[in-house]
Formats: C-alpha cells, sequence, structure tokens
C-alpha cells in the first residue's frame, strides 16, 4: 500500500468502486428496457423489463421509479450517443454549462457530415424501432409524452446550436424555425427509409440530404 493510500485509509477507493457497480447496473437496466421496448412497445411494462434484465421490479424501481422516467433515461442516453457520435466526426461539442452552445475548432462545422451521422443512425432497425414504440406509448401516455416533448426539446436546442455556430449572421428566430424542420424532415425520414411506412429509394435519399444540408447552411 501506498503513503497515500495509508493517509486515505481502510475505506479508499469503495465509493469509486460503488459508483462504477452502480453505473454498470443502469447500464443494463437501460439494455433491457430498449429490448423490451423494442419488443413489446405499449406492453414494456417495469415488470418485463425487470425480468428481462435479471432482477426484481423493487431494484428496477431503486434506479427508474416509473416506467415515464426509465424511457427518459433511455431517451437521454440514445440522444448523447448522438451527440457523441456528431462530435467525434465534427469536432464540435456542447459547452459544458450551457448545452445548446457547442464549441470546437474553426472550420469544424459541415453539415453534410452532421446529416450522414444522422442519417446513418436510421440503418439501425432496432434504434428506429425503440423510437417508433416510443411515439405509440407517447399517444397514450401523458407522462412519456412529456418525457418526448422535452426529448424532442433538447433535440432541437442542439441543432439550432449547430446553426447558429455555422451562420451567426442569421436570427435567432430564423434558427430555431430551420432546427425545427431539420429534426421535423429527419425524424420522418426514419420512417420511409427503414421501411416502416414505405419504401427508400437512392433519388429520395439524394433529395433528402440536399433538403438537409440547406435547412442547416443555406
Amino acid at each position: 500500500m501506498t503513503e497515500e493510500e495509508k493517509k486515505k485509509g481502510p475505506g479508499a477507493g469503495k465509493g469509486a468502486a460503488l459508483t462504477r457497480q452502480g453505473s454498470a447496473r443502469r447500464t443494463s437496466l437501460l439494455d433491457a428496457a430498449e429490448t423490451v421496448l423494442v419488443a413489446n412497445g405499449a406492453d414494456a411494462s417495469l415488470r418485463a423489463i425487470a425480468g428481462e434484465a435479471g432482477v426484481r421490479v423493487g431494484h428496477l424501481q431503486h434506479y427508474f421509479p416509473t416506467r415515464a422516467e426509465l424511457i427518459k433515461a433511455v431517451l437521454e442516453r440514445a440522444l448523447d450517443r448522438s451527440l457523441e457520435r456528431l462530435a467525434v466526426t465534427t469536432g464540435l461539442r456542447a459547452v459544458r454549462d450551457d448545452p445548446s452552445a457547442l464549441e470546437g475548432p474553426a472550420g469544424a462545422a459541415d453539415p453534410d457530415e452532421v446529416v450522414a451521422v444522422l442519417l446513418a443512425e436510421q440503418e439501425d432497425p432496432q434504434l428506429v424501432r425503440l423510437y417508433v414504440e416510443v411515439w405509440a406509448l407517447a399517444a397514450r401516455d401523458a407522462e412519456i409524452a412529456a418525457v418526448v416533448r422535452e426529448f424532442y426539446r433538447k433535440y432541437v436546442a442542439q441543432v439550432e446550436a449547430f446553426v447558429r455556430y455555422g451562420r451567426p449572421d442569421w436570427p435567432a428566430e430564423l434558427c430555431r424555425a430551420r432546427a425545427e424542420t431539420f429534426v421535423a424532415l429527419v425524424e420522418g425520414a426514419a420512417l420511409l427509409r427503414s421501411g416502416i411506412a414505405g419504401c427508400r429509394s437512392a433519388a429520395m435519399d439524394e433529395q433528402l440530404v440536399r433538403c438537409a444540408v440547406q435547412l442547416l447552411r443555406d
């Protein structure tokens, strides 16, 4: 044992270990929730999710007391993953104290790259199905509808920040409108591009990319 460890005492490091363990359990529960939501949709009860995770309902509710809170965490994780993929691709990250602002190297903001990353996510049928099932739940459950609205509020705010980053000369109202339209376009496209509501084509993809890029930087 090092001198530093002796000074800290026998309990040193336990808090960090417990935090890691709790984080791993939380991740396992979210993975189970995604699996059940995709498979069962409206029947995705806390009991079913707990069963998928191999834990008691009480254990699940220790982390997520209600189904709405669990779905909120699922959506937040999906958004965080998307933002991380964008950050890796574009070099832009949300400012720690202001998630609606971005920072990064000059010239990093490339709308073509942003559109490519977001549309690539639609190649994952499980992810698209997850969103579809959550939308369906939101249509029936006021609590989940509130969660979904908050998710899209954050999503639009991030797109708006990207628009402002690339076009600081645009008024705030225009940046907001462009961001809202962009999100509506991309999210609606998921239904067609995934095959749920129609068939995709190369021509449609080409026009989709063109319109999406124009919304970000025209």
